[in-house]
């Protein structure tokens, strides 16, 4: 530890000796002032806290910790868990313990226990080292052991608080979402082991596993006639011990108890019996298992997870069971094999003159060289089973506990950790991943499981959900037991990947360390050439002077080939708010941790790489002062350019402050304008010159536009000025692409006959034009705009004569417009050839003009692939009816437009009178009208900005298809913007849609007329679809066909419109022209109904009188379902109801077609008597079942006969278990007295193709599908084969 001084810039830094007698004071300490001390690396080594003695230590909370750990990113995390606080150092550096943990990966808590378990047991890990990998056989990325070696070593000698696991799962042939699914550590234990002994074949190890972990033991059956037995041997690696016995309340009270229970025979009687091979006969008989020989190391699994029948779903029996320290298994020897077949007693057999076992009767399963090598000998030619090495004694077959693997959660997920004792030290270590702390032998005890009480049914529910899950132990042998081996006694190839990983950890240590200190911070730049700001990460160490950062940023935007590097410079710079907060002139030199307040993990500023032309000079930025964008406009031009970059200060006067500007931008102070735009829509004139710019509302980054000029303009209110106007405009207008329809001669035909009606043609206001583009590739919008110019002149001026006249009613046959005015302005010929635009005053024409029009022919074009989501629906904007109050004089066009995208709007005087509100059923629906109460537009004199021109095709737009890119205030109605586009379309507007283009190029109808445009932002696509747009209390709806007995049940009609009010039979009359025309079906009007629809499912049939949103709530794009009628509607009142029947046949195997039941009430009698008249079944023999799932409710007749819930006791059919209120419920019947057709294995399997393809077609299925657990599988070859064509 060093003193710092506290007022120099780098402190003077002297080593303090901790060995020293020196006071404080003699160790340059000043009194009464602040003495900083530098903690610092020594020799390479970090720092590290000085703890107790370990005896103390196992006294404390800490050390004694045992239990899960809380993770980051842990996924089957428990609510247990308990937290630890840690400082960097205890993330670096070996636990206190010695020993090192393990990374989880993820959800990887049951290898990291298994591995620390192999990595504790000394067989295992010396047999490991012995084993020597050759790289010239293999890759070492897949080779198991080479990598389990290398985990090993660095367990061992790592200086790490823990490691990864990354590279043993890669070589298991892993990829990262394996990561993510949790295994069970019993299973991996055994797929482990599996792939282990294919690696190590023909090697020294090659019979490792069977040697330390390979049981064996007899499975036998005994007739308790004439006491032949049967037989075979069987190996294990593990003895699965039952926690609960099936149909047991009361769990077993320790390991022993269960050992017994898992050897305790069972005798096998009555339909169960055994056929005797002696007797000929089945007889009784006596089955069971014996242990032959234990392993050198003995697993137990605890069977905790088990499967509820009552509830369907997998448990975790909590139930407490104790195990011993010193476990003694002699006792689970039977006797029985210790003593000759001819001498034993057979008085428990049942054979009072037979006794001989016949032992060489063995089953084929038996192989001769299952000879055993640990005591047991079994002599197969003699008949005789005998004890080949002398002195099976008790005490030879003791194991001690050593690794206890805990499970804590529940049989949906949770934690795996190990309590493992070291042979070392008897001492017992928590091995919780990357957490490796002390534990005493009662936090063992803690892991039995269950609680304090009494061991009740519901004990389990009750108890910690923490509790060991696989026990292993280890058989006290002096002679076999072995000791780690030491760093001397490695093998020669483990020295040196000893050392390989040494170097290679000191290596890591040495990249952290850099690491460590470097800063990392976001650099931003504007590309010189392109204009582009482009975005990377500054990566440069601490002690790297500015000049040096520079060159590497240089480099890291690639700028080599456009700028030189003295043109380059870095800046401190506000992202946020796009703002240059200062420069670092004469700081070239000075090391960046310094210039950035030293390595942190986040900076709250970023640095911006600044360039200039080689002519220009940097411009200095002093800290305090704040950057203003200066926008000049030009009202003469109608422009806006683009801004400039002053800086001022916040104490500086507006007067300074226009003299700041004016040196920048060469205009005069003295008629000079400034408005600030604080924030959206919000304009302020600077008109006070005295007061300050932190008054007048400036921060670090602002936005002014600046005018100077002489006009009189300058001498009006601000908000009735023209410069307000333009700006207004400025902030509202956006650029939309519209798509045009293809020009179809039906709606060219219209065009013509529209245009007769609008009068003589020949006299053209030339104020509007035709739209500006290539004569070629335009020429059809040309002559459209043309024609519709024509036409609304000609119609305005026979509209100005009819008023002059005093005519208030106007003929339908007239006019389809009113009112229309020309722009009052003239423009210079010039200006009108460079800007074609559309300016004008809108005024739509009287509502019953639409109502008397026929129907358009586009009608046809439905559409089909477009989405019934309403766009504006999905818009979080709701604006009001109409658009803020606008002045009647015309704006011209404005160049360099700067668009926004935020809402902004507000409600006319046009509205005031409306009784409807926004939470109307009209204006909810989205079927708005463009005129009001009094039947006069509510866009009338309003105006709103708005300029089209022609945009070039886009490839694949389809030929016929032409682009328009419209500039437009986007505060205009959704109605007056398609009035601005009847010269493009060539229709009215009541006679084509707007679609909203979304990305992937969905598309959503806007509906809502009386909208804004305020939820589309700069560069938004619109398409243009022809077709016949809602009025007021219309509404879209999509109808399809409901055929109850085809495959597909629903298939779509058409497109059709239903107005509010009217009755169920006139949209019927509407429809049946349709049906014919576009679907071919011929109708009569009582031989359909109409029915609600619900996803695929049929509802609530609808009567003839029933009249929409009074009787039935209907809603923007709708739907309803037709069906075709046999015969005449039963259905007359809502008091009855209408379900659909299907009769089961179990003796054919078969479902019959659907038939409609009506029923005047819910009685379930009824629903019987019903069934009983169509089927001839007697009514006491039918039994029925409400369907499940998605209509047609369809299910495998290979399961319907047992898996639904036939015969409800119930009296109605509106209460649980059916809940039918409703009409379309599908009901299945049978007759009880029928027989289930039995089926050959053949036929079942036949049937089960059969119904697996019928459903997969339909995809109507309904089952409970849990999440699939992934099977653990280990690639042996490194990676799994991808089969393509399994799920």
């Amino acid at each position: 530890m060093v003193p710092g001084e506290e007022n120099q810039l780098v402190p003077k830094e002297a080593p303090l000796d901790h060995t020293s007698d020196k006071s404080l004071l003699d160790a340059n300490f000043e009194p009464g002032k602040k003495n900083f001390l530098h903690l610092t690396d020594k020799d390479g080594e970090q720092p590290q806290i000085l703890l107790e003695d370990s005896s103390a230590g196992d006294d404390s909370v800490q050390d004694r910790f045992i239990g899960p750990l809380p993770r980051e990113g842990s996924v089957g995390s428990t609510s247990d868990y308990v937290s630890q606080s840690y400082s960097y150092s205890s993330i670096l550096n070996k636990s206190e313990t010695g020993y090192v943990g393990l990374v989880n990966q993820a959800m990887t808590c049951y290898l990291n226990s298994l591995l620390q378990t192999l990595f504790m047991t000394p067989e295992f890990r010396n047999a490991l080292y012995k084993w020597e990998f050759e790289e010239s056989e293999e890759d070492p990325v897949t080779s198991i052991p080479y990598q389990l070696q290398r985990l090993f070593v660095l367990l061992q000698t790592s200086k790490k608080r823990a490691i990864e696991t990354t590279d043993v799962t890669r070589s298991f042939g892993w990829d990262s979402s394996e990561a993510w699914q949790q295994h069970d550590v019993q299973e991996l234990c055994r797929v482990m082991f599996d792939a282990l002994e294919q690696k190590w074949k023909q090697t020294e190890q090659a019979d490792l596993i069977n040697e330390l972990y390979q049981g064996k033991l007899k499975d036998y059956v005994r007739c308790l006639e004439c006491g032949y037995e049967g037989w075979r041997i069987d190996t294990y690696l593990d003895i699965p011990l039952v926690i609960r016995p099936y149909g047991s309340s009361q769990a077993f009270a320790s390991v022993e108890e269960a050992l017994h229970a898992f050897i305790q025979p069972e005798i096998l009687d009555g339909p169960n019996q055994y056929f005797c091979e002696r007797c000929k006969k089945k007889c009784d008989a006596r089955k069971g298992l014996r242990f032959l020989h234990f392993p050198y190391l003995l697993t137990l699994q605890l069977k905790r997870f088990d499967f509820d029948y009552t509830t369907m779903h997998r448990i975790k029996l909590n139930d407490r069971m104790t195990f011993p320290e010193e476990l003694d298994m002699s006792t689970f020897i039977d006797v029985e094999d210790e003593k000759s077949p001819q001498t034993e007693s057979c008085t428990d057999s049942g054979a009072e003159n037979e006794g001989s076992c016949h032992s060489d009767q063995m089953s084929n399963d038996f192989s001769n060289d299952d000879g055993v090598d640990e005591g047991i000998c079994l002599e197969s030619n003699s008949g005789t089973e005998k004890i080949s090495k002398p002195g099976l004694e008790k005490n030879s077959l003791i194991y001690e506990l050593f690794s206890v693997m805990v499970h804590s959660g529940s049989a949906a997920g949770g934690h795996y950790y190990a309590c493992i004792k070291s042979f070392s030290d008897d001492q017992w270590y928590s091995f919780n991943d990357q957490h490796v702390s002390r534990i005493t032998q009662e936090d063992i005890k803690k892991t039995h499981g269950g609680s304090s009480g009494s061991r009740g049914y519901y004990s389990s529910a009750f108890a910690s959900s923490t509790n060991a899950y696989m026990l292993i132990y280890r058989l006290k042998d002096p002679a076999r037991n072995a000791k780690f081996l030491e760093v001397d006694e490695y093998p020669e190839h483990i020295k040196n990947l000893v050392q390989r990983e040494r170097e290679l950890e000191e290596q890591e240590k040495r990249q952290r360390e850099i690491e460590r200190n470097t800063c990392k911070i976001k650099l931003f730049c504007l590309h010189p050439v392109k204009q582009v700001m482009m975005e990377n990460k500054l990566e440069v160490h601490k002690d790297k002077t500015l000049k040096e950062a520079v060159e590497v940023a240089y480099k890291m935007m690639d700028l080599e080939e456009v700028i030189p590097l003295d043109c380059c410079r870095l800046v401190k710079y506000d992202e946020f708010h796009d703002y240059l907060e200062r420069s670092y002139e004469g700081e070239e030199d000075t090391p960046m941790g310094l210039l950035l307040g030293g390595v942190k993990s986040t900076y709250m500023f970023d640095l911006l790489l600044e360039t200039r032309k080689p002519d220009q000079v940097f411009q200095s930025y002093k800290p305090g002062e704040v950057m203003v964008k200066v926008h000049v406009v030009d009202l003469k031009a109608e422009s806006v350019a683009a801004p400039i970059t002053v800086r001022a200060y916040l104490n500086q006067t507006v007067t300074e402050f226009k003299q700041l500007i004016s040196k920048a931008i060469h205009l005069p102070a003295e008629t000079m304008r400034i408005v600030l735009e604080r924030c959206y829509n919000d304009l302020r004139l600077l008109t006070v010159p005295s007061k300050t710019l932190k008054a007048e509302g400036f921060f670090r980054s602002n936005k002014v536009f600046v005018e100077s000029s002489e006009t009189l303009d300058y001498q009006m209110a601000f908000t009735d000025s023209h410069l307000w106007k333009l700006l207004d405009r400025h902030a509202n207008t956006i650029r939309l692409f519209v798509l045009l329809p293809e020009q179809s001669p039906g709606s060219y035909s219209k065009r013509t006959a529209y245009q007769k009606a609008g009068g003589d043609s020949g006299n053209v206001d030339d104020d509007c034009e035709r739209v500006k583009g290539p004569v070629g590739s335009l020429k059809s919008v040309e002559a459209i705009l043309e024609e519709s110019t024509e036409k609304l002149k000609s119609l305005s001026l026979q509209q100005q004569q009819d008023g002059d006249n005093g005519d208030s009613s106007k003929s339908t046959e007239t006019s389809d417009f009113e009112n229309i005015e020309s722009p009052l302005n003239e423009r210079d010929s010039s200006a009108s050839v460079d800007n074609r635009e559309l300016e004008q005053h809108i005024q739509t024409s009287d509502p019953e003009n639409f109502q008397s029009e026929e129907r358009s022919d586009s009608d046809v074009n439905n559409d089909r692939s477009t989405s019934s989501v309403d766009s504006d629906i999905l818009s979080s904007s709701h604006s009001s009816d109409t658009l803020c109050n606008a002045d009647n004089a015309q704006i011209p066009l404005a160049n360099g437009l700067d668009t926004h995208s935020i809402t902004s709007s507000r409600r006319t005087k046009a509205n005031e009178g409306k009784k409807e509100t926004w939470d109307t059923a009209e204006e909810d629906s989205g079927t708005d009208s463009e005129y009001d109460e009094s039947g006069k537009s509510r866009g009338e004199i309003q105006y709103m900005y708005f300029k089209a021109e022609p945009y070039a095709a886009d490839e694949g737009s389809g030929e016929g298809h032409k682009w328009l890119m419209v500039h437009v205030d986007k505060r205009i109605t959704l109605a007056a913007f398609k009035q601005h586009l009847e010269p493009f379309v060539g229709v009215l507007s009541s006679h084509f849609k707007v679609f909203r283009v979304y990305a992937s190029n969905q598309e959503f109808e806007s509906v809502r007329l009386n909208e804004t445009l305020s939820s589309f932002s700069d560069d938004n696509k619109i398409t243009i679809r022809l077709g016949r747009a809602l009025k007021k209390g219309e509404y879209r709806v999509k109808v399809y066909q409901l055929l109850i007995n085809e495959q597909e049940p629903c298939k779509f009609l058409l497109d059709a419109v239903f107005a509010k009010g009217m009755t169920v039979r006139q949209s019927k009359e509407e429809l049946i022209p349709q049906l014919r025309e576009q679907c071919g079906l011929e109708l009569s009007i009582d031989r359909f109904r109409l029915r609600k629809k619900t996803w695929k499912n049929p509802g609530t049939v609808f009567l003839d009188y029933h009249i929409y949103e009074e009787d039935i709530n209907i809603s923007s794009n709708w739907e309803v379902f037709l069906e075709v009628l046999d015969g005449v509607e039963k259905m007359k009142s809502m008091s009855q109801l209408a379900v659909l029947s299907r009769r089961w046949r179990p003796s054919e195997m078969k479902l019959d077609l659907f038939q409609e039941v009506v029923l005047e009430s819910s009685s379930v009698d009824e629903l019987r008597e019903k069934l009983c008249e169509i089927s001839g079944i007697p009514l006491e023999d039918i039994e029925f079942a409400k369907g499940r799932g998605t209509f047609p409710c369809d299910i495998s007749v290979l399961d319907i006969h047992q898996d639904l819930d036939w015969n409800p006791k119930v009296s109605t059919l509106n209460v649980w278990p059916l809940y039918i209120c409703d009409d379309g419920a599908v009901i299945f019947y049978r007759d009880k007295t029928e027989e289930l057709m039995e089926l050959t294995e053949e036929q079942r399997n036949e049937l089960m193709k059969k119904e697996s393809s019928r459903l997969q077609k339909t995809g109507h299925r309904v089952t409970y599908s849990p999440r699939k657990e992934k099977a653990l599988k280990i690639y042996l070859d490194g990676a799994p084969n991808k089969d393509l064509t399994q799920d």
